[in-house]
């Protein structure tokens, strides 16, 4: 038996699709366990590109179960998009089980996302405005509806009759908007209901079954550590829990099921969104790195906001999810650059301070401790061993893995599936 949990450390997008992927060669079963349609990981087969929002990376190889657990928000028609998507790349679907206990994500979720957003005006987060949020409140305050409901046409209607009515006047009353009409969202929604039924089972009994009999079980996350609901820079976070405590939770195992937890790493950060970001490049070795890495968002477009690789967030990222190895991404994008900086820790007001402060307020005005290090002239994205990168390439992500105090085990350097360094044998 091996379980196996992939967990962004910064502010997601790391590169954490193509590491799944990577490691879903040799697994059985691929799981998400947490979040919706406001992420995006980006797998590229043979110059192939692939952007999933909910469907598990391992989608792209025969013969793997692909789960989609309980801790997961479904917008069903994106669901389907993606799955009619995959059929007309020549990809089988077959092999996904989606969880019934997962919630679904309605029109009012989305809806309400939106006007929520401009009403927060200044104080706005940065949502996706993908409906995920309030989908969470929904299923928080025990009135969600959840697949195993949308499977029964009384239960749901019952149900969807309640929850609309309420929706619909806070739409109306608190926000001047209209809402919606029953009988439209009812047909809508029992459409989809049948196209995703042979899909939709117990998946808790499907996992617990595979990592009894021995599979190997890989679990993705979305989003990321510095967006979990508990542990990100609060309140510019997701409404889910990304780390891998949220594995037990969103798949329904046991922590004794874990055996190995790998942080994903980019080799510099981004994030998108609102929100102090203490290593944040406003220059244009920022705007270099933006271009060079085509730092858009896959789910959303927006360009994320770059800067230099912040250990004192890796290291945070390790305790949290309590990490065996890193999977540094995207060190190829460095190339070419003369010096290089690493964030070792902060100051504040003067003195260094331990850990990651909870306090956004004391978080925009630390001080970043930096170290710097030569860059590499060669190019990396054609080398396939780590004894042949370049010796400051090396002793970068070592400085990393020194710092954060958690083992190097994979290096990529491109978007493709052979441009990947494995350290280790994970499995």
């Amino acid at each position: 038996m091996s379980a196996i949990v992939v967990i962004g450390t910064q502010w997601g997008d790391e590169g954490k699709g193509k590491i799944v992927d990577n490691l879903a060669e040799n697994a059985d079963v691929i799981v998400r366990y947490q979040g919706g349609n406001n992420a995006g990981h980006t797998v590229i087969v043979n110059g192939q590109e692939f952007k999933l929002h909910l469907l598990p990376s391992g989608i792209l190889y025969k013969g793997k179960t692909c789960v989609v657990g309980n801790g997961v928000v479904i917008d069903p028609a994106v669901m389907l998009k993606e799955i009619n998507d995959m059929k007309a790349k020549g990809i089988d679907p077959s092999g996904l089980k989606i969880s019934n206990r997962a919630h679904v994500i309605m029109p009012f979720h989305r809806l309400l996302d939106e006007v929520e957003e401009v009403a927060r005006g200044e104080n706005k987060i940065g949502t996706t405005k993908r409906g995920i949020g309030p989908c969470y409140m929904d299923k928080n305050a025990r009135i969600g509806i959840r697949m195993v409901d949308l499977m029964d046409e009384e239960e749901f209607s019952a149900k969807l009759e309640w929850l609309l009515e309420a929706k619909n006047h806070l739409l109306k009353a608190v926000y001047g908007v209209d809402g919606f009409d029953f009988e439209t969202v009812k047909k809508e929604y029992l459409g989809y209901a049948e196209e995703l039924r042979p899909y939709v089972t117990d998946t808790l009994v499907v996992l617990n079954d595979a990592i009894k009999s021995g599979k190997k079980v890989l679990f993705e996350g979305a989003q990321a550590t510095m967006l979990d609901l508990d542990h990100g820079t609060y309140p510019f976070v997701t409404s889910s829990n990304p780390v891998a405590g949220g594995v037990c939770v969103g798949a329904g195992i046991g922590p004794t099921k874990i055996n190995k937890t790998v942080g994903v790493v980019k080799a510099y950060t981004t994030r998108v969104g609102e929100g102090p970001f203490p290593t944040e490049l406003l220059d244009k070795t920022g705007e270099l790195i933006r271009e060079r890495g085509r730092e858009y968002g896959t789910t959303t477009g927006r360009p994320r906001r770059c800067g230099w690789l912040d250990a004192s967030v890796i290291r945070y990222a390790g305790m949290v999810s309590g990490l065996d190895y890193l999977a540094v991404t995207r060190l190829d994008i460095l190339d070419g650059l003369e010096t290089l900086k690493i964030c070792v820790g902060y100051k504040y007001k003067g003195e260094t301070i331990a850990g990651f402060p909870a306090s956004l307020k004391v978080l925009a005005q630390v001080e970043p401790v930096y170290e710097e290090m030569p860059g590499w002239t060669e190019a990396t994205s054609s080398i396939r061993t780590y004894a042949e990168l370049p010796l400051n390439a090396r002793r970068y992500v070592e400085r990393l893995s020194e710092v954060s105090g958690v083992a190097l085990g994979i290096v990529s350097v491109g978007p493709e599936r052979d441009q990947t360094i494995n350290l280790v044998d994970l499995y």
